[in-house]
């Protein structure tokens, strides 16, 4: 398998508040020069710290730090971190790995944003379970732009017809697509899918239907964040940047990527 399009996206594993605050700064760091590069406005890419594996003793350090979401790939693990951690006041869950339907009811209950929709009978799953929790989600919707049959996620030509069909579930709150690039060193291979990503929102946009919203672009990871903040991305998923790198294989949370 490929290596990441950067040999520096894993950091040194923090284990005190200052480890957290210097790998957090070092990532920031990097998002500002990258939007400054860019020419885009300073602030205009927020972090998503992804936390899969991470145990809530080193959350609670890692929030003391300055973390403030908490991006998981498996719903069972982000539903007992937000049970454990209920103590903490304005934390915020992303769930931004594939959901199955009989998980809606998990996500439905605790968490404020869902970055992988990709199919009609997951939307309407999560619209009964929020209609019950009388809740509203923040949704983007999975796109698969590097064609590999290991990637859950749309296909560029069927997003079109899919938002066509999301105005009714009045719940989910569309703000966006997200992607994964391919897994390889080749830096342009990679930048091309954040380059689609951005060419299919831009498009849609002309004729999205009434109440969904194309504004966010989800895309980029520890490794190749900085170029798609070059292709527009307006939030980046970091783990091992922050974190330092994990004990399972990222592809036993997301196959053929890592984060």
């Amino acid at each position: 398998m490929s290596q990441p399009a950067s040999n520096s996206s894993a950091a040194s594993s923090a284990s005190t508040v200052e480890d957290f605050k210097a790998n957090l700064a070092s990532i920031r760091g990097r998002i500002a020069t990258a939007e400054s590069a860019a020419g885009r406005a300073a602030g205009s890419v927020r972090l998503l710290p992804v936390t899969k594996t991470v145990p809530e003793d080193r959350l609670r350090l890692a929030i003391e730090a300055g973390v403030q979401w908490l991006g998981e790939n498996k719903v069972q693990e982000a539903a007992r971190k937000a049970e454990n951690l209920a103590d903490i006041a304005g934390l915020k869950y992303s769930v931004i790995g594939h959901l199955q339907t009989n998980k809606a009811k998990d996500v439905a209950r605790f968490a404020h944003e869902f970055q992988a929709l990709d199919n009609l009978r997951q939307a309407t799953a999560l619209q009964r379970r929020l209609e019950l929790e009388d809740r509203s989600l923040d949704v983007f919707v999975q796109v698969n732009t590097s064609g590999e049959e290991t990637k859950f996620g749309l296909e560029p030509s069927a997003v079109p017809t899919f938002l066509k069909s999301l105005p009714g579930l009045d719940r989910l709150r569309v703000k966006g697509l997200m992607t994964l690039a391919i897994f390889s060193t080749d830096h342009q291979a990679v930048r091309t899918c954040f380059t689609m990503l951005r060419e299919l929102r831009d498009q849609l946009r002309q004729d999205a239907p009434e109440g969904i919203g194309l504004e966010e672009l989800s895309m980029g990871m520890s490794g190749d964040f900085e170029l798609a903040i070059a292709e527009g991305s307006t939030v980046v998923r970091v783990g091992q940047g922050i974190f330092g790198a994990r004990a399972l294989p990222d592809s036993h949370y997301w196959p053929g990527f890592a984060g």
